[in-house]
């Protein structure tokens, strides 16, 4: 099968042959129909993220089940599924506690690149290609572990199912699990890629008054009313003094960060009104660190809070999420600006970086 390989930190992918072994037991094969282009790859790609190498990429993907290893009970084939890459076994410390996206038991494999038994299905010329998320899902084929399959309703296009298995359950989660949005509040979104553009309906959808998008490239403005934005701000030196003008004179009751930058999450916070929460959504590079004032912390009472994944129950919240869609609630047709094969995946990031799409999608044959 073709997929697009990573070999090291600051190169190119690779589309190439890969070798894929039949599921173990507890494992699923899907054959990929759509995988979303989403930074958190890109993050692999610059080293931000460090993870094993080589390794195919991609993480935000749907497809249909193909076969079932050994003692697989949750999906059959012919099902049509989303894929997390936060899979949950539901008996775990977090899973009892209803954090299932917190779940421990994968964690290790995921990041050591491999599935549960500590090796890949993966392989060229005999040698192992790591697995990233426990996806990969830049591949026409996959094999995952089971927990990581949401059979989903089969009247949803593959294309847009992809993007809910990242950006859109990371975004709209985070205004309605994370913090609960609720009616006439004001709302801060620092960044409209995927995920702010989804924070930006999740908080329209939870009744949020005053929805106020900021970034740095003007094309995004447009894009963040078509979301749910009541008011946009370009990036710069009057963003605080705007929002503050915006929410009378306090600052916002709920501010989320959706780029993973330090210097943007500390100016986040200046725009958090006292008594309010700045939530962290983006995934800032591994080794970083953010500088934010405990005494204005303790004074004002300003909440700091992350958002891990939309704080999703997944076998929940993916067919709660299309369900929103297919009534019209959720705009997800909207979010997917360009379609690639997979041998322009290189392209679709450069896109990607440049801020000219919402979200582009590789797409595969069926």
């Amino acid at each position: 099968m073709k997929a697009a390989v990573l070999y090291e930190p600051d190169s190119r992918f690779v589309v190439e042959d890969v070798q894929l072994e039949d599921p173990h037991p507890g494992e699923v094969l899907v054959r990929i129909a759509a995988s979303g282009v989403c930074h958190s790859d890109w993050h692999v790609v610059t080293g931000a993220t460090k993870h094993p190498l080589p390794a195919v990429l991609g993480h935000e993907g749907a497809g249909i089940v193909e076969a079932v290893g050994e003692g697989v009970t949750r999906v059959q084939p012919g099902d049509h599924v989303i894929l997390s890459w936060a899979p949950d076994c539901g008996t775990c410390f977090y899973c009892v506690r209803g954090q299932p996206n917190l779940c421990e038991t994968f964690l290790k494999p995921i990041w050591a690149g491999t599935l549960l038994d500590g090796t890949t299905r993966l392989r060229i010329e005999g040698e192992p290609v790591y697995h990233f998320a426990g996806l990969a899902t830049f591949a026409e084929q996959t094999v995952v572990l089971q927990e990581a399959c949401v059979p989903i309703r089969k009247d949803v296009p593959l294309t847009v199912a992809a993007l809910v298995g990242c950006a859109v359950t990371t975004g709209v989660g985070a205004a309605m699990n994370t913090v609960q949005v609720r009616p006439g509040d004001s709302v801060v979104v620092y960044g409209c890629g995927g995920a702010g553009l989804n924070i930006l309906q999740g908080a329209a959808l939870c009744g949020a008054e005053t929805i106020i998008a900021v970034d740095r490239v003007p094309a995004k403005m447009e894009l963040a009313r078509t979301f749910g934005a009541t008011h946009t701000l370009m990036a710069g030196e009057e963003t605080i003094q705007s929002i503050r003008e915006l929410t009378n004179g306090r600052g916002a009751d709920y501010v989320f960060e959706a780029i993973g930058l330090p210097s943007v999450q500390e100016e986040a916070l200046r725009a958090v009104r006292p008594g309010g929460t700045l939530v962290l959504v983006g995934l800032a590079p591994m080794g970083t660190a953010t500088n934010f004032p405990s005494a204005l912390l303790t004074r004002q009472e300003k909440r700091v809070v992350g958002s891990y994944y939309g704080t999703a129950n997944t076998r929940r919240d993916f067919p709660m999420i299309l369900d929103l869609y297919m009534a019209g609630k959720l705009k997800l047709d909207e979010l997917i600006s360009r379609e690639y094969t997979l041998d322009r995946i290189n392209e679709a990031y450069e896109a990607m970086l440049s801020g000219e799409v919402a979200r582009g999608v590789i797409t595969f044959p069926q």
